[in-house]
């Protein structure tokens, strides 16, 4: 590929091509599951989430519609924005609560097709409220300065167990950063319950969340000219008791050698050797209390489901210490 082609690509490449160099050369491999979110990747995600085995978006909706009240008496939010929001299918039960107070709402994610798809029917919806959808990473800082406040800010779906713990520990840091004094943090996140409860959820009966997994090779195939056989791979799921945490795994089914002919790198992969493609911590709210507390940040409520399965947790910056005597 030459320089002047480079100059004309989709951004997103260049971050694409380290991340497969980094992740395919380290052991064990692995490889953001940020890749997985294509237009077809994010489609595949939105019939994941109707599954009968995936039981985790019809909780945290329905618990959404619960607490809803709750939230926008606390946030009084002018504006919401939501990282990761993919089809937006959530966001409207926090938008109808906040139908008093919010005049703008930002979705973030890595997927301009999830985004399109949502913004229309958004707008529809929700006339008076200036639907302003941006295409990036939720891991990357954000430019929030036009967005009026008070903000509430949603990272929903347990999207914040994909994070490792430095990742976590990261994220929380540069949010705090970004926080006014009356801006606030909703999370959703997984709690850690029975691993044979959680397992269905990444490995259905169906083999959508398998299809969904064999899609990061498709991508490499198409994007970086890689010649992944997909049916040299299985799907495995693999819950790490003492992480707590799931990790969906592409096992290499006999000895291959892959080549990714940009960035030009030829990848070994021995009989049953895996590629991590994704990480989903599940949680103890003290955990959680804890890592907040170390970025600076407080957890003022949390609000569980009947069976504990699904936690939200509504954060604001830790009040200031008085000043020594």
């Amino acid at each position: 590929m030459t320089a002047s082609t480079r100059t004309t690509e989709p951004a997103h490449l260049a971050t694409l091509r380290v991340d497969a160099v980094r992740g395919l050369t380290a052991a064990p491999k692995t490889l953001p599951p940020k890749w997985l979110y294509d237009e077809s990747g994010s489609n595949l995600f939105e019939q994941i989430t109707r599954l009968p085995e995936y039981f985790q978006t019809r909780i945290e909706r329905a618990l959404l519609y619960k607490v809803g009240a709750d939230i926008a008496a606390i946030t009084g939010a002018r504006s919401l924005v939501e990282l990761g929001a993919g089809g937006s299918s959530k966001s409207r039960a926090i938008l109808d609560a906040l139908a008093a107070t919010v005049t703008t709402y930002v979705p973030v994610d890595v997927s301009r097709s999830a985004l399109a798809q949502a913004a229309p029917s958004l707008a529809a919806a929700y006339p008076g409220v200036s639907i302003r959808p941006q295409v990036a990473d939720f891991t990357a800082p954000l430019n929030l300065e036009e967005v009026g406040g008070p903000r509430l800010t949603m990272f929903l779906g347990g999207t914040l167990g994909n994070l490792l713990p430095a990742e976590r520990a990261e994220f929380f840091a540069s949010f705090a950063a970004q926080l006014a004094p009356h801006d606030h943090l909703l999370l959703g996140v997984h709690l850690v319950t029975d691993p044979q409860v959680i397992r269905p959820a990444y490995d259905d009966a169906a083999g959508i969340t398998a299809r969904f997994n064999f899609g990061i090779l498709r991508r490499l195939n198409r994007e970086l000219g890689a010649d992944f056989d997909v049916a040299a791979f299985e799907h495995v799921v693999h819950w790490d008791t003492a992480n707590e945490w799931i990790e969906m795994r592409l096992r290499s089914r006999h000895t291959q050698t892959v080549t990714l002919r940009d960035p030009g790198l030829t990848i070994h992969f021995a009989a049953g050797e895996d590629l991590r493609t994704e990480v989903s911590a599940k949680f103890r709210p003290e955990k959680l209390a804890r890592e907040l507390r170390a970025a600076g940040l407080e957890l003022s409520e949390f609000w569980t489901d009947r069976d504990r399965l699904i936690g939200l947790a509504l954060i604001a910056p830790a009040p200031l210490s008085p000043p020594a005597a």
